[in-house]
């Protein structure tokens, strides 16, 4: 077994930025992504930063001092990443998007069968399964009763993925 791994860490609430300083003090490798965020006031407008994945931080960690990551209260849990290759790349990924200052924003992944609840129209707060993820513009309403399905074609962005 190698003697550093990487977890995901799920941060407490608001704590992504005090962690990564964690992280940083105690020189392990470790990813925050933070994307530019503007809010504007009747005065002013102010720029920061926020998480991209808020309450998420990834970080390598040397097996013998995995304690330390926990010293400040900060964490809520760490989740071993199992399959480090796919992981490197997808982070790699993620850094190259972050960097390339484009705009993006994070959406839920809509695989076949995925919970999801309507935002907005006339079917608001409706609760439906995702039918097709290679083509996610609608759910199945379920009318459990007759074991039959309603199809409704719903755009991706007015679906929220349900845990």
């Amino acid at each position: 077994m190698s003697d550093h791994y990487w977890l995901v860490c799920h941060t407490k609430p608001r704590c992504e930025k005090k962690f990564a300083a964690l992280m940083a003090a105690e020189k392990f490798e470790h990813y925050l992504a933070l994307v530019e965020s503007v809010r504007r006031y009747a005065q002013q407008t102010k720029r920061f930063t926020k998480p991209l994945f808020p309450g998420y931080v990834f970080a390598n960690v040397p097996t013998e001092k995995k304690a330390r990551i926990y010293q400040q209260d900060l964490l809520a849990r760490a989740i071993i990443v199992e399959d480090e290759a796919k992981f490197l790349r997808q982070l790699a990924d993620v850094k190259a998007i972050v960097a390339s200052g484009l705009e993006l924003s994070v959406m839920p992944l809509l695989t076949k069968g995925r919970r999801v609840k309507i935002l907005g129209g006339p079917l608001h707060g409706l609760e439906g399964f995702v039918d097709d993820p290679t083509n996610p513009h609608g759910i199945v309403l379920s009318v459990d009763v007759l074991r039959q399905g309603l199809h409704v074609k719903m755009p991706a962005e007015q679906l929220q993925a349900l845990p």
